[in-house]
């Protein structure tokens, strides 16, 4: 396993890139730990799978260097970075068993036929293709063809990472929640450094241990689950993790007051100066509560979902969405309220602290 060093990372595929937004990935500067588990974490155009395939090797960076432990990988080929890559798509050869499939890249190494039996059979084991190790991979199903994928990145223990473009795009939801548990299983007992590229949050905040948000070509915040969720450092992060996202209300401050239009919030600490600045507060549904006291409310939608109710308003013009208990009765003259403990202030998108 090797420590992934990004080093002023950057990657335009413009000839003569000036602007900030001719870059499909702005600089990098991080480390990704040896053995961690890590999932790239964005939309559709974001930057992930050229961040990914920077790794890999299947692109060189426009800008910077890439390093595993200490050794300047940035012109390395894909094979001498020793890299195990899992594609969107299945990718086997279905004229091959399902076994054979699994100990091409160990014979292409020159590994005793023994220790590829064994590899293999443990390999099959974990993925649940034991029983069927010498059908011919053609026709298998979409499933277990990427579970063919997956086994082929997990049959050897010599690479430095295994990196993941969106592989369960083409698993059913059963099966994808199977193959995760599995891969985590995987990653505690042998400590592989995997990278998971999604625009799924659930995959990303279940499989990895930090997950890396991306949001057009920036690493917007690097955290845990935990972390993201309870203190975005982007309003992007707020907005794209948890189901609803974070409420987001324009607002003017002093000290410690926010203004929302005629209305106005105590904050937990006192704003800095911030003229200049669009700002914003920040404030999760689940912090967010439909009262008979506080700010006044015209409550337009009630989505039951279950276990608790998505309640939508309009709180100064600008629309919010808070939770509220399956049996909870909604008042009739409604308020909302925020709970202090979760009130953050935006700057121009990013976080601001707020003073005691």
């Amino acid at each position: 396993m090797a420590e992934i060093t990004f080093d002023g990372i950057r990657h335009s595929y413009y000839p003569d890139p000036q602007k900030p937004e001719d870059f499909a990935l702005r600089e990098i500067n991080h480390t990704f730990e040896d053995g961690g588990a890590y999932a790239l974490l964005g939309p559709s155009g974001c930057g992930k799978t050229t961040l990914l395939n920077i790794i890999s090797g299947l692109l060189h960076p426009s800008h910077g260097r890439l390093l595993f432990g200490s050794t300047d990988v940035t012109d390395l080929s894909t094979q001498e970075r020793n890299i195990a890559q899992v594609f969107q798509f299945p990718v086997v050869y279905d004229t091959m068993s399902v076994y054979d499939n699994l100990a091409f890249p160990l014979r292409n190494r020159n590994v005793p036929k023994d220790a590829v039996d064994a590899k293999v059979k443990e390999t099959l084991e974990m993925i649940g293709l034991s029983e069927g190790a010498h059908r011919k991979a053609q026709g298998l199903t979409a499933d277990q063809k990427q579970k063919i994928s997956l086994g082929r990145g997990l049959v050897r223990s010599d690479v430095n990472a295994i990196l993941f473009d969106e592989p369960l795009t083409v698993i059913d939801p059963h099966m994808k929640w199977e193959l995760r548990s599995q891969l985590k299983k995987l990653h505690r007992r042998f400590g592989y450094t995997m990278i998971y590229v999604t625009h799924d949050q659930t995959e990303a905040l279940t499989f990895a241990d930090q997950v890396v948000v991306m949001y057009e070509g920036q690493v917007v915040q690097i955290g845990t689950p935990a972390e993201l969720f309870e203190r975005p450092m982007h309003t992007f992060v707020g907005y794209f993790i948890g189901s609803p996202g974070m409420n987001l209300l324009p607002v003017r401050t002093e000290g410690r007051t926010a203004r929302i239009g005629d209305q106005s919030v105590e904050l937990p600490g006192a704003a800095p100066d911030l003229q200049g600045c669009r700002i914003d507060l920040g404030v999760r549904p689940e912090f967010t509560r439909i009262s008979t006291t506080g700010l006044p409310v015209q409550i337009r939608k009630v989505e039951d979902v279950g276990r608790y109710k998505i309640v939508r308003a309009v709180l100064e013009g600008q629309e919010i969405a808070a939770l509220a208990g399956e049996d909870e009765a909604l008042p009739a003259d409604p308020h909302v309220q925020f709970d202090p403990a979760g009130i953050n202030l935006y700057a121009d998108s990013w976080r601001v602290d707020l003073g005691a």
